[in-house]
């Protein structure tokens, strides 16, 4: 089945037999583990996984690309290669996301331009790779409790749901983030629309992967007549790979929106520059870049990003000092050239878990069409994005959020769970995942404080 955990896949070590045992050992090591990590367990559900984190990256770097002339050609580029290499390196569908608090300051400011969203990427990569290196950020890892974790996760992923409600009921002005009043209900992007793809999603995905394991073995049991035919219609229907299906629909829905966008397509990929930096953009792009997207990085796309990974594929072997280090290097040379700053992500991870993607051949999948995107149309793409149906975005976006929000079910003790929610409702009302973190450690302190003074003879 396409939702399915597969086990993991052995590496053989036949090779380590033969004669010059470093040498070949090595290569062929290392050649195997890149055979292991991409390839895909179930190709429709590693495809459809790929779908499941295009609800964030489209509107962020749509946006960018309208309101701040973004070189849209460049991101697909390089973000396409951080793609297949995180493919490559952690052999599970980790995502590569715009950086949200980045974009959030270029959006609302207008004197916020490429050199200082770049200047604010680069200076926080800087950061983020500095602090894995050092071993810092695995004694951060250590020193954050599990419940403060959640509480962040549970916070990003509503804050996920809420965004995606507000893209599926209200219209959008996407380069300005505003509504511009209700959406209508018929129409290629209506209402009607938005409400069958949600329903589509649910009854094919369900609630998660003990409903279909479930189905499978009910499907699979000894069945006769008429049920082993249902059974049957059954197993197709719940292994079809709905968010590709509704993001096909999207861009058919694109063109028909407005048929001469074909027209404002020009083949060829667009030039790629260096970026002047100025000491002004350093500074506001560090002032009000920087500060803010930092914590969020560490907490969301490096820390819960790692507890994420080991929850769903405990088989594999996370470190933050890893994911610290390749968030960093990623930035390092895109932005540089006007690549969008990215980062992994716990929602991104989350949706695309959702979907169906089960091993790196997923993210590299995703990798290949941006990069071919990027080198094909490059920016002109912006031009069919543009009229890709916001309502349908919001959907992708919606089951991304939950399943995000859903880690936070492990939450047992009344304890863990008064930490975890007063973290998230601190995130959400302040707008910040740094405050939110910062309560939740205090109150997380202040009742093993209570609990020691209750306790101690």
């Amino acid at each position: 089945m396409a939702n399915q955990n597969p086990p993991s896949i052995p590496i053989s070590n036949s090779q380590t037999t033969i004669t010059n045992p470093t040498k070949n050992f090595s290569a062929n090591m290392i050649i195997q583990k890149v055979k292991t990590n991409l390839v895909l367990h179930s190709k429709w559900g590693e495809l459809n996984g790929a779908m499941g984190d295009l609800g964030t990256y489209i509107p962020i770097v749509l946006s960018l690309t309208l309101s701040k002339n973004l070189n849209l050609g460049t991101t697909l580029i390089f973000t396409g290669v951080y793609n297949i290499l995180t493919g490559v390196i952690y052999g599970v569908p980790m995502p590569v996301q715009p950086m949200k608090s980045i974009a959030a300051e270029a959006l609302s400011d207008t004197t916020f331009g490429v050199p200082e969203i770049m200047a604010s990427g680069i200076l926080t990569s800087v950061a983020v790779f500095l602090l894995g290196a050092t071993g810092l950020m695995q004694l951060v890892y250590k020193f954050i409790p599990l419940s403060v974790v959640r509480g962040i996760q549970l916070a990003q992923g509503l804050s996920f749901a809420l965004t995606a409600v507000k893209y599926v009921r209200k219209v959008q002005d996407l380069p300005k983030s505003k509504a511009l009043g209700p959406r209508p209900w018929f129409g290629l992007d209506g209402l009607v629309l938005a409400i069958v793809c949600v329903c589509f999603i649910v009854i094919v995905n369900g609630a998660g992967d003990g409903e279909s394991e479930n189905h499978h073995r009910c499907c699979n049991g000894e069945e006769s007549g008429e049920k082993k035919r249902t059974s049957r219609v059954r197993k197709v229907v719940f292994s079809l790979p709905s968010a590709f299906i509704i993001f096909v629909l999207g861009v058919i829905l694109a063109f028909m929106k407005k048929p001469n966008v074909v027209h404002e397509i020009k083949f060829g990929p667009s030039s790629i520059e260096v970026v002047k930096f100025s000491k002004h953009a350093w500074k506001k792009g560090f002032v009000k870049g920087t500060v803010p997207q930092l914590p969020l990085t560490i907490l969301n796309s490096v820390i819960a990003v790692c507890k994420l990974s080991k929850d769903l594929f405990p088989e594999k072997d996370f470190s933050v000092t890893s994911i610290s280090v390749t968030v960093g290097l990623m930035n390092s040379v895109g932005c540089w050239f006007g690549a969008m700053p990215c980062c992994h992500g716990a929602g991104g991870l989350a949706g695309q878990y959702k979907f169906g993607g089960r091993s790196g051949g997923c993210v590299a999948l995703l990798g290949v069409v941006k990069l071919v995107l990027g080198l094909v149309l490059g920016t002109s793409l912006a031009h069919i994005l543009k009229m890709f149906p916001v309502g349908i975005l919001g959907v992708l976006l919606l089951f991304a959020g939950i399943e995000l929000a859903m880690c936070a079910r492990d939450m047992n003790s009344k304890e863990d769970s008064f930490v975890a929610l007063v973290c998230t409702a601190v995130s959400l009302v302040g707008s910040s995942a740094a405050l939110g973190f910062l309560v939740g450690m205090v109150v997380y302190l202040l009742l093993k404080l209570r609990n020691w003074t209750k306790d101690k003879p």
